[in-house]
């Protein structure tokens, strides 16, 4: 008897309170729901506008710096940049049509994005230098160079790092911030290039004698250009030989192969002719008396 007095009392007590909550309910909806209901289309109409502004800008600005050949890479990511802070800046003016304030969410995400970029120095360093290499290209794929303390044909061009390849066949991936902190040495960005030798003959030697056959070497060789013109001239009288410098230009991608050959030519060349390549010599003398036994 008394359980289902207890069991009449609540369901009485539920059934008053869900009156209640139902009363609330509809005098919010008869004071504001017709303002709620505009906010509501309104913020809707904002994000589904601002988001389609948002791509097309997203796809204007990748056509604008495909038109500028830009790397594709580069591009894309600027691109991807550009669309989701658009796409933030429109979420945030719907939230804040629904009458949410979101001037603290703004403070929150610049403390957390001066935050991350405190976290993240070395490596948005490191995207900056990519940029920058991707931008004014100081050196392309296929290029041998001399940078961020390495040498090697480069290889690979990415936003936080540069692949190179060594002669020996030995991959090397050097930070871009690292490349662009110091001086950067691109051996492949001239079509020519000189070679420089310095070869010295003895002071018994016939000078011309000598000059002519370095000469007659060079114009021997069809890989030596003609324009400019190579240079053979006595360049120093040292301590122990004449010293002549010789400086052809080849084609960048002969240089090596140039120089060698030349190195070679030119000291069988004076064994055949007989001309003395000097190495340094010195003489001892030694004073004192003689030991006696």
């Amino acid at each position: 008897m008394h359980i289902g007095l207890f069991a009449a009392e609540g369901t009485a007590d539920i059934a008053t309170e869900v009156g209640g909550l139902w009363d609330t309910v509809a005098t919010f909806v008869a004071q504001r729901g017709l303002s709620l209901a505009g906010n509501l289309t309104a913020a809707l109409v904002i994000f589904i506008v601002g988001r389609w502004a948002s791509k097309l800008l997203k796809r204007l600005i990748i056509r604008l710096l495909t038109k500028a050949k830009v790397d594709e890479t580069l591009t894309k990511f600027l691109a991807n940049i550009a669309y989701a802070l658009l796409l933030i800046f429109v979420a945030m003016a719907a939230v804040n049509r629904l009458g949410v304030d979101t001037t603290s969410f703004a403070a929150v995400v610049a403390a957390v994005g001066l935050a991350v970029g405190f976290a993240l120095q070395n490596s948005l360093s490191n995207f900056a230098s990519g940029v920058l290499l991707i931008l004014y290209k100081p050196f392309e794929v296929g290029n041998y160079v001399d940078a961020g303390g390495s040498k090697g044909t480069v290889e690979e061009i990415h936003l936080f790092s540069t692949l190179m390849r060594t002669g020996d066949n030995v991959q090397i991936v050097v930070p871009n911030g690292q490349i662009t902190s110091g001086t950067i040495t691109n051996f492949s960005a001239k079509d020519t290039r000189r070679i420089d030798l310095v070869v010295g003959c003895g002071y018994d030697d016939d000078l011309k004698a000598v000059k002519e056959f370095l000469v007659e070497l060079l114009a021997a060789d069809d890989r030596i250009l003609e324009d400019p013109e190579p240079v053979v001239a006595v360049s120093e009288l040292g301590d122990s030989s004449v010293n002549f410098v010789v400086r052809p230009w080849v084609k960048a991608a002969d240089n090596w192969a140039v120089r060698c050959d030349l190195n070679e030519k030119i000291k069988l060349g004076f064994d055949e002719r007989g001309f003395n390549i000097p190495y340094p010599t010195r003489d001892v003398h030694i004073h004192g008396t003689p030991l006696t036994v």
